[in-house]
Parts: structure tokens; sequence; C-alpha cells
């Protein structure tokens, strides 16, 4: 009897197990792979030059209609929260600057290798914390990233930003609010950026909208809609012009 109480205990263990684990995995997923966590949106003709798209703090759901928007101009949009490749000096960033270097990476390959996207060089587009991370880790891979775009970027407390700047080698947009109340994404840092892009002979476009607080062109009290309206625009002929949809 007691051999069939054990055998019984060990059986329900295991069901037990194998029951959190499928709880549970898609948040293991989620931490250990950005990879697998990525949200991607494929535009009508089925396939596209890749766009990745880093969000801010809050994670990715307030940029599901933009990651449509990108699909919609025939990109294939893969959407990440930004927390996974960001710059590890920005609050809300728990990566080392190798982990977050290494996750984009990986989504690259990923990116390149997938039936869903066409050959050659991706682009990258961030939002804030994700901003950051463009700029920190995206702006120096000539090799496979075509452009960077980075909204209102959290790079003030990068320590060397001029330093950061001169490992620029790709073409960059920056685009900001003068307004921004944000501790970690104020104007004069994009200023400071761009003005070590210049001196590495990298310039960076840094575009910025007087009026304009952090996060212009999302919803909630801070949007402006000609802002948003004129980045959008921006950033659609920068994509076209770095690596055409077609």
């Amino acid at each position: 009897m007691s051999k069939l109480i054990s055998m019984f205990t060990r059986s329900v263990r295991g069901c037990f197990a194998i029951i959190v684990i499928a709880v549970l995995s898609p948040v293991v997923i989620a931490v250990l792979s950005p990879v697998h966590a990525a949200e991607w949106q494929a535009p009508e003709m089925g396939s596209g030059p890749a766009v990745i798209l880093l969000s801010g703090a809050s994670g990715t759901q307030a940029y599901r209609w933009y990651a449509m928007d990108v699909a919609k101009l025939g990109y294939t949009a893969i959407l990440v929260d930004g927390s996974e490749i960001c710059a590890s000096s920005s609050s809300g960033c728990w990566k080392s600057d190798k982990e977050s270097a290494e996750n984009l990476r990986k989504l690259i390959e990923k990116a390149q290798s997938d039936k869903r996207v066409k050959s050659g060089k991706i682009s990258v587009i961030g939002f804030s914390l994700g901003g950051g991370g463009a700029l920190a880790h995206a702006t120096s891979l000539a090799d496979s990233v075509a452009g960077v775009v980075a909204y209102y970027p959290s790079i003030t407390r990068i320590p060397d930003l001029r330093a950061t700047a001169a490992k620029v080698s790709v073409p960059s947009l920056v685009i900001a609010g003068e307004r921004d109340s944000f501790k970690c994404c104020r104007v004069e840092s994009m200023r400071e950026f761009e003005l070590g892009s210049i001196e590495s002979g990298n310039p960076v476009e840094l575009v910025v909208y007087p009026e304009a607080d952090h996060g212009f062109n999302l919803d909630g009290s801070r949007y402006r809609a000609n802002d948003a309206s004129d980045a959008w625009e921006r950033t659609k002929a920068f994509l076209a012009r770095v690596r055409p949809p077609k």
C-alpha cells in the first residue's frame, strides 16, 4: 500500500509540474528570449523588409497601432518590449549593454531568416526606452541595419554621449520634443548626441518640435496631432530612403 501511495504522490507531483510549466512557459520564454516574445505584423503581400520596433517602458501594447501602420507601408513589423534592448544607464533597463546587444543580434538574425521578411538590411525604430536602445546598439551595425529612427530616446544618462555618437555608422533620425519633461530624455542630450555625430563625420538628423512633450505622438494628454503627423511623414520618408518596401 505504501508503495502505491508513493507512486501516486510522484504522479500527482509530475502532473502539477507539467501544469505549472504550461502556465508559466510563455512568461519564461518572454523573459529568456525576446525573439520568441516579439510580435510580428506582416504586410498584405505576405513579406517585406523588416522593421524592428522597440517600445517604451510601458510595454508593447501602446505601440501595436504603430506596428500596424508600418506594416501597411509594406514592411514586416517586429514589435519588441524596449526593456529587452535598451541603454543600460536608462531607468527601466535591467539588461547590461552586452545583453541588449546580444538580444538585438539574435532578433536581426531571426528576422533575416524568416519567410515573412525580404532579404537584406533591416531598419530599427525605438521609442523612449527603446529609442535609447536603438541609438546605443543599432546605429553601429552597418552590415545589417539600414537606418535607425529614435523617438524621444532615453539617452540623457548615457555617461559619454559623444563617444556613443561617434560610433554611429548608419543613417539615423532622432525626433524629440523641446518641452520633454522626462528626466531620461532631455532634448539637450539629443543635441549633444547630434554634435558628437557631426564631429565624427556621421551626422544624425535631429528634429525637435518646439511645443512637444514626451510621447507627443501617443494617445494621451501630451498628444499633438500636427507634430505626430509630421513625425510620421518624416519617418515614412526616411524608411523609404534607407530601405524601400519594394
